[in-house]
């Protein structure tokens, strides 16, 4: 599959771009992990243009983790070139995605992200924008309509593709769904098969197991899958659904994660949430690199089911240094033990 002048490998598996949990250290971790190419948190294009310093450090990329996107969102043609030319000049991405997809109040409220669905004709204008600003692949990532009533993402995939997008990603939902109920798959496989599209479709929503993204690509015949939610606190999905797709070539993570547990144990488990602690520490500082972790580790599978856990629970979020942290989680694996 290409993305402009970015060859991934048949059925590849990305890691969508999520405000707060796709640092530069998450990006990287799942990186080694298996995903084929990797999204950066999305930044407000006008906080950008007025550089701001909190946005500019979300433009950080490393070379391992490349091929990497950095998505922006904004609703204003010219500040969204500007914001691109900005990306394009300090990051140096392989691709710039475009948001027009996030459901939330303060961003979709205010017309941008998933607003947009309901001005098309702006959508299209800020595409121009930035495509026309940018001297790399611009992609899009967008839903299925506002509401239930308004399903336009076959009517408006092609005219994306007019504009020079080089991808498109839809999430299987609309905007007035937010994250609840399932995601529909039906308008994406539709857009797949019109025959006037030739960019690669790129689909999402509810691939949280190596099952589901089989069935996704042989059922509605997309390029790549993008995995979101299912990836909080369990990287390692990377690697399920890799070896599930490609079972000839299985990602050795022997010498990127720290571990001489057997793959995808449960102390193996563990050892790649220490990584993910260690690499968001390098990458950011030891406070925001724990903060960024808390998430993840509230989230994950890993600790469920440990009978009386709470307390523990929370004192692993609510440690201010690794020291503490890895100590609390190395309790954890007895307890993991004595669960299974």
């Amino acid at each position: 599959m290409n993305i402009g002048n970015i060859t991934l490998c048949n059925r590849a598996v990305l890691l969508a771009p999520m405000e707060d949990v796709t640092d530069i250290g998450f990006r990287l971790l799942c990186k080694q992990m298996g995903a084929d190419m990797v999204y950066s948190e999305f930044v407000s294009c006008d906080a950008l243009t007025r550089m701001v310093n909190k946005s500019l450090l979300k433009l950080n990329v490393c070379e391992e983790e490349r091929p990497v996107a950095i998505q922006i969102y904004g609703k204003d043609p010219m500040a969204m070139a500007e914001a691109a030319k900005i990306v394009e000049s300090r990051s140096k991405p392989d691709i710039i995605d475009l948001n027009f997809g996030c459901p939330v109040k303060r961003v979709a409220g205010k017309g941008a992200g998933a607003g947009l669905l309901q001005n098309v004709e702006l959508m299209i204008d800020i595409v121009k924008a930035v495509t026309d600003a940018v001297g790399i692949p611009v992609t899009v990532k967008t839903r299925l309509g506002w509401d239930c009533n308004n399903i336009i993402i076959e009517q408006l995939a092609p005219l994306l593709q007019q504009q020079g997008i080089k991808a498109l990603t839809i999430h299987g939902r609309t905007r007035s769904q937010m994250y609840t109920g399932s995601a529909d798959w039906q308008p994406i496989g539709r857009v797949k098969r019109n025959p006037e599209i030739h960019i690669p479709i790129i689909g999402n929503g509810d691939i949280d197991c190596a099952q589901k993204a089989i069935d996704a690509f042989e059922q509605y015949g997309v390029d790549a899958i993008m995995i979101g939610r299912a990836s909080f606190g369990r990287p390692w999905i990377f690697k399920e659904i890799h070896d599930a797709l490609h079972p000839d070539s299985p990602i050795d993570t022997s010498k990127t994660i720290e571990s001489n547990h057997t793959p995808m144990s449960p102390d193996w488990k563990l050892d790649v949430l220490k990584q993910q602690v260690k690499t968001s520490i390098e990458h950011l500082d030891e406070y925001r690199g724990i903060l960024h972790v808390r998430r993840h580790l509230a989230a994950t599978p890993l600790f469920k089911g440990i009978a009386n856990f709470r307390e523990h629970r929370i004192a692993m979020l609510r440690a201010e240094t690794a020291d503490k942290l890895f100590e609390l989680m190395e309790q954890t694996r007895e307890l993991i033990s004595e669960k299974q």
